[in-house]
Formats: C-alpha cells, sequence, structure tokens
C-alpha cells in the first residue's frame, strides 16, 4: 500500500512537488479557523494502519503547534508508522545558553516534537542542513532523528555557476568547516574571512585566507536572513578582486526586505537557494533567484 502524506498549509507547495517525484498517496484534510483565530483540523482520510508522511517546517510558533497538533492525531488515529519531513528547523539562533538564563528555544522544541506520541512502527523525523549539527541530538524518546544534507545539490549548483576556475568561499571562519568539505569534494580552493571584534557588535576583517584576485567566487551559508553577513562577504571578496560572485544557501528566509537588499548590493550575480522555506516561494519569477527543489532529495531519505 502507498504511504500517504500530509502537509501543513505552509507546505502545500512542497507536498505538491513530492507527490510528482515518488508514489504518494495525497492525504486529504479539512482546515479552517473560528472567528477567535482558534484552528480547526480534521483528517478526512482514512490513515489506520497506514504509513504516514507528514510535512511541515517550523517557520513559526504557529505552523510548529499546527504540525505537532497534526502529527499526533495521525498517531492517535491509527498510523502504522510517522515519517516527519521538516525541510526548515527553525529556532537554530537559539541552539545553545551564551548567558546565564537564557531558553534554548531549539531544544524546548525538540523536546515538543519528541512528545508526539508513538506510532506502531515508531516515528522518525527528517532535518535538513541543520545550523549546529548538535540540534539533532535534542529529539529524544520515540523520535528518531536523521540528519539529511544537501551537499549534492549545492555541489551540482557550485559547478553550474563557478565553472572551471572558481573558490568556494564562506562569509566567516565560523562556517569555515562546510565550506571547507565542500571545497574538498568539489577540487578547489576554499576562502574564509578572518575577522577581529572591535567593540560589542562590531568587527573589522583582518584577513582573507586564499587569493580570489580574478576568480569566480561561490559564496555558501546555510541560512540567509536579511543578507547583511552575505553582503559584508560579497563586499570583502570584490574588494579583494573577485570576479562575478554568486551564493548558494539552503535556508533563504529573506526577511526584511532581504532579497532587494542583496540585489541591490550590485554585488551578487546570481542567488541560488533551495525550496526549504515557505517564504521561497515568494521568488519564484524573479530573475535574481533560482530556487532548487529539495523534493528528490526528500523522496530519497524518504
Amino acid at each position: 500500500m502507498k504511504k500517504i502524506l500530509f502537509a501543513i498549509k505552509e507546505y502545500e507547495y512542497l507536498a505538491k512537488k513530492l507527490l510528482v517525484c515518488a508514489d504518494f498517496e495525497q492525504g486529504i484534510l479539512e482546515v479552517s479557523q473560528f472567528t477567535d483565530g482558534e484552528r480547526y483540523q480534521r483528517i478526512i482520510s482514512v490513515i489506520e494502519n497506514r504509513d504516514v508522511v507528514l510535512v511541515g517546517g517550523t517557520v513559526s510558533d504557529e505552523a510548529t503547534l499546527e504540525l505537532y497538533d497534526l502529527a499526533s492525531s495521525l498517531v492517535s488515529y491509527g498510523a502504522n508508522s510517522l515519517t516527519l519531513v521538516i525541510p526548515y528547523f527553525g529556532y537554530s539562533t537559539m541552539e545553545r545558553a551564551v548567558l546565564s538564563g537564557e531558553i534554548v528555544t531549539a531544544k524546548t522544541r525538540a523536546r515538543l516534537l519528541s512528545s508526539i506520541p508513538k506510532s506502531n512502527r515508531g516515528n522518525k523525523v527528517l532535518l535538513f542542513d541543520l545550523h549546529s549539527e548538535g540540534i539533532q541530538y535534542y529529539f529524544e524518546h520515540d523520535l528518531y532523528p536523521v540528519h539529511v544534507y544537501c551537499k549534492s545539490i549545492i555541489m551540482a549548483v557550485a559547478r553550474q555557476y563557478g565553472g572551471d576556475n572558481f573558490v568556494m568561499a564562506s562569509t566567516d571562519a565560523g562556517r569555515a568547516k562546510w565550506v571547507e568539505s565542500l571545497a574538498n569534494d568539489l577540487g578547489v580552493n576554499a576562502a574564509f574571512i578572518l575577522k577581529r571584534r572591535l567593540k560589542g557588535d562590531h568587527t573589522e576583517v583582518s584577513a582573507i585566507n586564499a587569493d580570489v584576485a580574478g576568480k569566480t567566487v561561490v559564496i555558501y551559508d546555510d541560512m540567509i536572513r536579511s543578507g547583511g553577513s552575505i553582503i559584508n562577504a560579497a563586499k570583502t571578496y570584490k574588494e579583494a578582486g573577485a570576479a562575478d560572485i554568486f551564493v548558494i544557501t539552503t535556508h533563504g528566509l529573506f526577511v526584511n526586505d532581504g532579497i532587494n537588499k542583496l540585489r541591490n548590493s550590485g554585488l551578487i550575480k546570481k542567488l541560488i537557494c533551495t525550496d526549504s522555506h515557505a517564504n521561497t516561494s515568494l521568488f519564484s519569477d524573479d530573475d535574481f533567484v533560482e530556487i532548487k527543489s529539495l523534493a528528490q532529495l526528500i523522496c530519497e531519505a524518504i
């Protein structure tokens, strides 16, 4: 029997792509809101003894609770197994405490999802290019986490736009490990920016570790919010003599008019991202942005 596929409202766009790349049955829901804003959900499809896949990113607290409510109910109504697909796991900014008393939201949200009742054959969650690899270990009890790397997509895009002579670059030394791994697999040099903290949040560039003069530079960062760090990095590489600059990210949030800030900087030739975040659907017709789908990778992982 086919697996049955459901999605929270904000991820219906990705569920449609999954239905094309794999032989799922589409799960039917009824969703509406009461006048006070309370959400109403009803599972129309019969899911007893079915293997269920549920797609939803934690792009907001509302989306997280919608995902939790639906997942819990799918199990309660008899799902044989449950696979959660979370293309973008939010809350990664607070993945650890720095100051006394800080709440580690990534851990509390992982604990919430870990409290979903266990299905007959168990529950699994697929997580994609986590901002910190330690986040997967916050999931506990009967929810088995799988960290899926999007390296194959990133490498293909880097080769497509980098050509024969490019440098794989990061925004700063904090992302250097990821970028070095990509560069090694691609057989190219890696570059990252060394910064010196001056005071508070103010830093200055002290050095670039690689020669980028006259070369295409492909900057990779796992997540772009408003684009400020990308613009600063692109400016540094351009001042060091870089030719064309392309930017690749897995998770494109693009808040606070981030796309236009990146475009209007005049530093970046093209921005490529996956469709892991619901916001990327807003830029499907934008010539500056190219969106690569996670659908095939998700189907393979399932």
